[in-house]
């Protein structure tokens, strides 16, 4: 499980490429490598990836073709950042909102609107999760715990605080970008029993 508190960005060093395969070689923060063990659930822009290999602060991840395809990852190149946070453990604070790491949708990055005190971002609403999402509901964003502040019929806005941005890749991604997405899984539960009992009324 993960909370959805971003602890640091990491540096992709490498990227190794087989058949419908990729490792990725990230530098970790010195902050986060206390303690990290082979096997150990590290989130990367949300996706919950298995550490595979630990040199330092290189550590390898392998990517298998699925989640080159549901996420944003696939689309990183060498040089690039990625939101970090490692599983949570039993008594740790939940400082967001519980996650499971597993992505659920894309959303292109529509509009990004910065004033002098605050920024929004507006991106595209998924259909196939516009039931889940609603105004002061919670989102996973590249693995960031959001609340949502407006919904419309097709797009919705979050809006950062500089900490946020300053903490995550927020603070630079661009209109096109493609992050990735989680919805809240209690609201999903709760959506989706009452639909199946109203089904059943």
């Amino acid at each position: 499980m993960f909370t959805g508190i971003v602890q640091g960005q990491g540096i992709l060093l490498d990227i190794i490429e087989k058949q419908d395969f990729r490792t990725h070689l990230v530098q970790l923060p010195q902050s986060m490598l206390a303690g990290l063990e082979l096997g150990a659930s590290v989130a990367h822009n949300g996706c919950c990836l298995t550490v595979t290999a630990i040199e330092s602060d290189r550590i390898a991840f392998d990517l298998m073709q699925e989640t080159l395809r549901v996420t944003n990852l696939g689309r990183l190149n060498v040089g690039d950042s990625v939101n970090l946070e490692r599983a949570a453990r039993f008594g740790d604070e939940i400082g967001g909102h519980a996650m499971s790491g597993h992505i659920m949708a894309q959303s292109e990055l529509l509009e990004r609107v910065e004033t002098q005190t605050n920024t929004t971002l507006w991106f595209a609403l998924p259909a196939n999760l516009a039931k889940y999402v609603f105004t002061k509901g919670y989102i996973g964003i590249d693995g960031i715990s959001l609340t949502l502040g407006d919904v419309r019929e097709d797009r919705f806005a979050v809006h950062l605080i500089p900490e946020t941005l300053a903490r995550t890749n927020l603070g630079h991604i661009e209109p096109g970008w493609q992050v990735n997405i989680e919805i809240d899984p209690q609201t999903q539960a709760i959506v989706d029993t009452v639909e199946r009992v109203m089904a059943t009324q």
